[in-house]
């Protein structure tokens, strides 16, 4: 017993100790001259459809990594050196990444794409505005998502011309992936009662999913399928008002159960939890997190960990919603 005291600290710290030294040998192999295409993205579910499209031909890394926040990142050390590294900086913008320091280098590097940018200037009525505020999380739609192939295509296409006819190629290849996925989470999201099919998370991440998986065909009112006390960037500040308005919204809508976020703050939730079953609402929070600024990122996902991600908010809205 005494024996397994020791080894099993040893063996976690052994693990911890590998994890970094793994991701610093990424860092320092990206940063190497081999003839590749270096580029850098903001967020992971961009780097899933930069690494697709450009697969061998491509270095691609994100910046904002695991449970980090992408609305409130600000660079740290060693963060200039890969945007002076990067061949392509692919950001989502719409506001995402508004961290003054990020904000700042993105907008001053030679050679940035704006995936959200591009697809509000070819079709702004698919941009959701929320107060007057853009709306940024538009991978929570998968068919909206798959519109910023073309334009990762493009401009890998004008770094690499050698090899842009397979840029092309893999780019349809995603794209037909991406829309089978959003089929794929119509049908289970319409196999829930359209009167469960309402969604309340953290914060305002996910308009774009409500809408176009949770909402009826036409539905004019989409808007009241999806609520959450925080803003489109969680901060942790909740007034009374805003419990008292999302109570209301629970039981006009007869909702019981309330979806936390991996990289979000439960507390505002909890707050909600505790005084609407004072009221008798009988709430409570599911046990899985959804994932919406953040990626979830196993072993063995390769590049479509993005598809997998969606995958599992989808199957666990439906599991909490058809109780």
């Amino acid at each position: 017993m005494r024996f397994l005291k020791i080894l099993i600290p040893l063996v976690l710290l052994l693990c911890c100790f590998s994890c970094r030294t793994a991701t610093s040998n990424n860092i320092h192999y990206w940063m190497e001259d081999n003839g590749k295409i270096k580029v850098l993205t903001s967020i992971e579910m961009l780097n899933d459809l930069v690494i697709a499209i450009g697969k061998g031909h491509v270095d691609s890394i994100a910046l904002i990594v695991g449970n980090l926040d992408p609305h409130s990142y600000e660079l740290v050390k060693g963060d200039d050196e890969k945007f002076a590294r990067a061949d392509l900086v692919v950001c989502n913008g719409l506001g995402l990444e508004h961290g003054a320091s990020l904000m700042q280098t993105i907008n001053s590097h030679k050679n940035c794409l704006l995936v959200g940018e591009e697809i509000f200037n070819k079709a702004p009525e698919k941009i959701i505005i929320i107060n007057k505020t853009v709306d940024p999380h538009i991978w929570t739609d998968v068919s909206l998502w798959s519109e910023s192939i073309d334009f990762i295509v493009e401009r890998l296409s004008k770094l690499d011309p050698m090899h842009a006819e397979e840029f092309k190629q893999n780019g349809s290849l995603l794209k037909k992936d991406l829309l089978d996925t959003h089929q794929d989470l119509l049908n289970e999201m319409k196999a829930i009662p359209s009167e469960k099919r309402y969604l309340v998370t953290s914060h305002d991440a996910f308009n774009y999913f409500a809408k176009a998986y949770l909402s009826e065909r036409n539905e004019g009112d989409w808007h009241s399928r999806f609520s959450a006390p925080e803003g489109l960037a969680p901060d942790g500040q909740l007034s009374s008002s805003n419990i008292k308005s999302i109570i209301e919204h629970l039981k006009k809508f007869n909702i019981h159960v309330l979806f936390p976020e991996s990289n979000v703050s439960q507390s505002s939730i909890k707050k909600i939890i505790h005084a609407g079953n004072q009221m008798g609402l009988e709430l409570t929070i599911a046990t899985e997190p959804l994932y919406g600024d953040a990626m979830i990122v196993e072993e063995g996902m390769g590049g479509k960990n993005y598809i997998n991600m969606m995958k599992h908010n989808a199957e666990t809205i439906k599991k909490y919603l058809n109780l």
